[in-house]
Protein backbone atom coordinates (compact mmCIF):
# COMPACT_ATOMS: atom_id res chain seq x y z
CA UNK A 1 0.00 0.00 0.00
CA UNK A 2 1.35 3.43 -0.92
CA UNK A 3 2.34 5.84 1.83
CA UNK A 4 -0.16 8.31 3.23
CA UNK A 5 2.56 10.37 4.91
CA UNK A 6 6.34 10.39 4.55
CA UNK A 7 8.64 12.18 6.98
CA UNK A 8 12.12 12.58 5.53
CA UNK A 9 14.97 13.86 7.72
CA UNK A 10 12.62 16.33 9.45
CA UNK A 11 14.06 18.24 12.40
CA UNK A 12 12.11 20.38 14.86
CA UNK A 13 13.74 23.16 16.89
CA UNK A 14 11.93 24.68 19.88
CA UNK A 15 14.13 27.16 21.70
CA UNK A 16 17.17 25.17 22.86
CA UNK A 17 15.47 21.85 22.26
CA UNK A 18 16.07 19.91 19.08
CA UNK A 19 13.93 16.95 18.01
CA UNK A 20 14.77 14.54 15.25
CA UNK A 21 15.79 14.01 12.58
CA UNK A 22 12.69 11.90 11.93
CA UNK A 23 12.48 9.44 9.06
CA UNK A 24 9.11 7.74 9.21
CA UNK A 25 6.37 6.46 6.91
CA UNK A 26 2.68 6.02 7.59
CA UNK A 27 0.23 4.05 5.45
CA UNK A 28 -3.57 4.29 5.26
CA UNK A 29 -5.37 2.17 7.86
CA UNK A 30 -2.29 1.87 10.09
CA UNK A 31 -2.58 2.48 13.83
CA UNK A 32 0.60 3.84 15.40
CA UNK A 33 1.20 4.57 19.10
CA UNK A 34 3.88 7.09 20.07
CA UNK A 35 5.46 6.02 23.36
CA UNK A 36 8.16 7.50 25.52
CA UNK A 37 8.90 9.05 28.91
CA UNK A 38 7.74 12.54 29.82
CA UNK A 39 9.65 15.22 27.91
CA UNK A 40 10.70 12.87 25.11
CA UNK A 41 8.99 15.03 22.48
CA UNK A 42 5.88 12.93 21.80
CA UNK A 43 3.44 15.84 21.58
CA UNK A 44 5.96 17.87 19.57
CA UNK A 45 6.23 15.07 17.01
CA UNK A 46 2.43 14.89 16.78
CA UNK A 47 2.24 18.66 16.22
CA UNK A 48 4.84 18.32 13.48
CA UNK A 49 2.63 15.73 11.74
CA UNK A 50 -0.39 18.00 12.16
CA UNK A 51 1.44 21.03 10.71
CA UNK A 52 0.95 22.91 13.94
CA UNK A 53 4.75 23.17 14.08
CA UNK A 54 7.03 23.62 11.06
CA UNK A 55 10.26 21.64 10.61
CA UNK A 56 13.56 23.50 10.72
CA UNK A 57 14.66 21.26 7.84
CA UNK A 58 13.62 18.09 6.08
CA UNK A 59 10.21 17.41 4.60
CA UNK A 60 6.77 16.03 5.36
CA UNK A 61 4.60 14.80 2.51
CA UNK A 62 0.90 14.01 2.85
CA UNK A 63 -0.64 11.94 0.05
CA UNK A 64 2.07 12.94 -2.43
CA UNK A 65 1.93 16.67 -1.64
CA UNK A 66 4.23 18.64 0.64
CA UNK A 67 2.41 19.17 3.91
CA UNK A 68 3.29 22.87 3.92
CA UNK A 69 1.57 23.33 0.53
CA UNK A 70 -1.85 22.03 1.56
CA UNK A 71 -4.50 24.78 1.75
CA UNK A 72 -5.84 25.10 5.28
CA UNK A 73 -9.40 24.10 4.39
CA UNK A 74 -8.27 21.05 2.43
CA UNK A 75 -5.91 19.98 5.21
CA UNK A 76 -8.66 20.39 7.81
CA UNK A 77 -10.80 17.94 5.87
CA UNK A 78 -7.97 15.44 5.38
CA UNK A 79 -6.54 15.31 8.88
CA UNK A 80 -8.19 15.80 12.26
CA UNK A 81 -6.48 16.47 15.57
CA UNK A 82 -7.55 15.77 19.14
CA UNK A 83 -5.31 17.87 21.40
CA UNK A 84 -4.20 16.95 24.88
CA UNK A 85 -6.46 19.52 26.58
CA UNK A 86 -10.20 19.75 26.00
CA UNK A 87 -10.82 23.29 27.21
CA UNK A 88 -13.42 25.45 25.48
CA UNK A 89 -13.43 29.16 26.30
CA UNK A 90 -17.19 29.53 26.64
CA UNK A 91 -20.13 27.48 27.87
CA UNK A 92 -20.98 26.23 24.39
CA UNK A 93 -23.72 23.70 23.79
CA UNK A 94 -22.37 20.22 23.19
CA UNK A 95 -23.86 20.11 19.68
CA UNK A 96 -22.03 23.31 18.71
CA UNK A 97 -18.69 21.94 19.94
CA UNK A 98 -19.16 18.90 17.71
CA UNK A 99 -20.13 20.97 14.66
CA UNK A 100 -16.89 22.96 15.04
CA UNK A 101 -15.33 19.98 13.31
CA UNK A 102 -17.23 20.96 10.16
CA UNK A 103 -16.15 24.62 9.92
CA UNK A 104 -13.86 23.96 6.95
CA UNK A 105 -16.91 23.02 4.86
CA UNK A 106 -18.97 25.80 3.33
CA UNK A 107 -22.67 25.32 2.71
CA UNK A 108 -22.79 22.08 4.66
CA UNK A 109 -26.44 20.92 4.59
CA UNK A 110 -25.48 17.67 6.33
CA UNK A 111 -23.87 19.37 9.32
CA UNK A 112 -26.57 18.67 11.91
CA UNK A 113 -27.12 15.08 10.77
CA UNK A 114 -23.41 14.24 10.69
CA UNK A 115 -22.86 15.84 14.09
CA UNK A 116 -25.65 13.66 15.48
CA UNK A 117 -24.17 10.53 13.89
CA UNK A 118 -20.68 11.42 15.13
CA UNK A 119 -22.00 11.81 18.67
CA UNK A 120 -23.69 8.44 18.45
CA UNK A 121 -20.44 6.80 17.28
CA UNK A 122 -18.56 8.44 20.16
CA UNK A 123 -21.33 7.26 22.54
CA UNK A 124 -22.15 10.85 23.43
CA UNK A 125 -25.77 11.14 22.26
CA UNK A 126 -27.02 11.34 25.85
CA UNK A 127 -25.09 14.63 26.25
CA UNK A 128 -27.09 16.52 23.63
CA UNK A 129 -28.53 19.68 25.17
CA UNK A 130 -25.81 20.01 27.81
CA UNK A 131 -23.22 22.78 28.14
CA UNK A 132 -19.67 21.62 27.45
CA UNK A 133 -18.24 23.33 30.54
CA UNK A 134 -20.72 21.46 32.76
CA UNK A 135 -19.45 18.03 31.69
CA UNK A 136 -17.08 15.72 33.51
CA UNK A 137 -13.65 14.98 32.05
CA UNK A 138 -14.86 11.69 30.57
CA UNK A 139 -17.93 13.33 29.05
CA UNK A 140 -15.81 16.08 27.53
CA UNK A 141 -13.54 13.40 26.03
CA UNK A 142 -16.57 11.81 24.34
CA UNK A 143 -17.69 15.15 22.89
CA UNK A 144 -14.23 16.05 21.60
CA UNK A 145 -13.93 12.62 20.01
CA UNK A 146 -17.29 13.23 18.30
CA UNK A 147 -15.90 16.55 17.00
CA UNK A 148 -12.97 14.71 15.41
CA UNK A 149 -15.35 12.15 13.91
CA UNK A 150 -17.51 14.94 12.45
CA UNK A 151 -14.44 16.56 10.92
CA UNK A 152 -13.18 13.37 9.26
CA UNK A 153 -16.60 11.92 8.46
CA UNK A 154 -16.61 12.51 4.69
CA UNK A 155 -13.00 11.59 3.93
CA UNK A 156 -11.37 8.29 3.08
CA UNK A 157 -7.76 7.40 3.87
CA UNK A 158 -7.29 10.47 6.03
CA UNK A 159 -5.16 11.05 9.10
CA UNK A 160 -6.35 11.08 12.72
CA UNK A 161 -3.92 12.51 15.29
CA UNK A 162 -4.69 12.04 19.00
CA UNK A 163 -2.63 13.42 21.90
CA UNK A 164 -3.27 11.32 25.01
CA UNK A 165 -6.94 10.75 24.13
CA UNK A 166 -7.47 8.30 27.00
CA UNK A 167 -5.62 10.05 29.82
CA UNK A 168 -7.24 10.01 33.28
CA UNK A 169 -10.26 7.98 32.13
CA UNK A 170 -11.66 4.95 33.94
CA UNK A 171 -10.85 1.53 32.40
CA UNK A 172 -14.34 0.93 31.01
CA UNK A 173 -14.53 4.29 29.26
CA UNK A 174 -10.95 3.89 28.01
CA UNK A 175 -11.85 0.66 26.26
CA UNK A 176 -15.12 2.07 24.87
CA UNK A 177 -13.44 5.12 23.33
CA UNK A 178 -10.51 3.07 22.01
CA UNK A 179 -12.94 0.73 20.27
CA UNK A 180 -14.87 3.70 18.88
CA UNK A 181 -11.65 5.19 17.45
CA UNK A 182 -10.64 1.86 15.93
CA UNK A 183 -14.04 1.29 14.36
CA UNK A 184 -14.24 4.80 12.90
CA UNK A 185 -10.72 4.63 11.43
CA UNK A 186 -11.20 1.14 10.00
CA UNK A 187 -14.50 2.06 8.34
CA UNK A 188 -12.86 4.88 6.38
CA UNK A 189 -9.32 3.60 5.95
CA UNK A 190 -7.94 6.41 8.10
CA UNK A 191 -4.49 6.14 9.63
CA UNK A 192 -4.50 6.73 13.38
CA UNK A 193 -1.53 8.08 15.33
CA UNK A 194 -1.85 8.53 19.10
CA UNK A 195 0.43 9.66 21.90
CA UNK A 196 -0.12 7.19 24.75
CA UNK A 197 1.14 6.36 28.21
CA UNK A 198 -0.80 3.12 28.64
CA UNK A 199 1.49 0.40 27.27
CA UNK A 200 -1.19 -2.29 27.34
CA UNK A 201 -3.55 -0.20 25.21
CA UNK A 202 -0.67 0.39 22.80
CA UNK A 203 0.21 -3.30 22.55
CA UNK A 204 -3.34 -4.55 22.07
CA UNK A 205 -4.89 -1.86 19.87
CA UNK A 206 -2.09 -0.54 17.65
CA UNK A 207 -0.14 -2.06 14.76
CA UNK A 208 3.14 -0.23 15.31
CA UNK A 209 5.00 1.53 18.08
CA UNK A 210 7.18 4.60 17.61
CA UNK A 211 9.45 4.64 20.65
CA UNK A 212 10.72 8.14 21.34
CA UNK A 213 13.53 9.13 23.71
CA UNK A 214 15.24 12.50 24.08
CA UNK A 215 13.67 13.78 20.88
CA UNK A 216 14.76 10.87 18.70
CA UNK A 217 13.14 7.68 17.50
CA UNK A 218 14.66 4.80 19.42
CA UNK A 219 12.72 2.21 17.40
CA UNK A 220 9.82 1.68 15.02
CA UNK A 221 8.56 -1.81 15.80
CA UNK A 222 5.52 -3.96 15.17
CA UNK A 223 6.36 -7.25 16.90
CA UNK A 224 5.44 -7.30 20.59
CA UNK A 225 8.13 -9.75 21.84
CA UNK A 226 10.83 -7.92 19.91
CA UNK A 227 9.69 -4.60 21.40
CA UNK A 228 9.99 -5.74 25.01
CA UNK A 229 13.76 -5.13 25.46
CA UNK A 230 13.33 -1.75 23.75
CA UNK A 231 10.46 -0.80 26.07
CA UNK A 232 12.60 -1.77 29.07
CA UNK A 233 15.40 0.41 27.71
CA UNK A 234 12.98 3.25 27.00
CA UNK A 235 11.49 3.41 30.49
CA UNK A 236 14.39 2.03 32.52
CA UNK A 237 12.39 -0.76 34.16
CA UNK A 238 12.25 -4.53 33.76
CA UNK A 239 9.04 -5.86 32.25
CA UNK A 240 7.41 -9.22 31.75
CA UNK A 241 5.02 -9.98 28.88
CA UNK A 242 1.98 -11.96 30.00
CA UNK A 243 -1.12 -13.16 28.16
CA UNK A 244 -4.61 -13.28 29.59
CA UNK A 245 -7.16 -16.01 28.89
CA UNK A 246 -8.20 -14.30 25.65
CA UNK A 247 -4.62 -13.90 24.41
CA UNK A 248 -4.38 -10.17 25.08
CA UNK A 249 -0.92 -8.86 25.94
CA UNK A 250 -0.31 -7.54 29.44
CA UNK A 251 2.96 -5.90 30.46
CA UNK A 252 3.86 -6.20 34.12
CA UNK A 253 6.87 -5.13 36.15
CA UNK A 254 8.57 -7.65 38.49
CA UNK A 255 6.94 -5.92 41.49
CA UNK A 256 3.48 -6.36 39.96
CA UNK A 257 4.22 -10.03 39.28
CA UNK A 258 5.28 -10.57 42.93
CA UNK A 259 2.12 -8.87 44.16
CA UNK A 260 -0.03 -11.13 42.01
CA UNK A 261 1.81 -14.23 43.24
CA UNK A 262 1.26 -13.19 46.86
Amino acid sequence: MSALMKIDNATLVLGRQRFGPFNLMLRPEERVAILGPSGAGKSSLLKLLARELAPANGSLVLDGRALAEWPIASLARRRAVLPQTHGVAFGLPVELVVTLGRVALRNDPQQARIAELAMAQAQASHLIGRRFDSLSGGEQARVQLARVFAQAWDERKGLLLFDEPLAALDPGLTLELMQAMQHFATERGHALVAVLHDLNIALNHFDRLWLLREGRILADCDAVPACLPLLEQLYGVRMRLLRDAEGLAVLASPLQCLAQAA
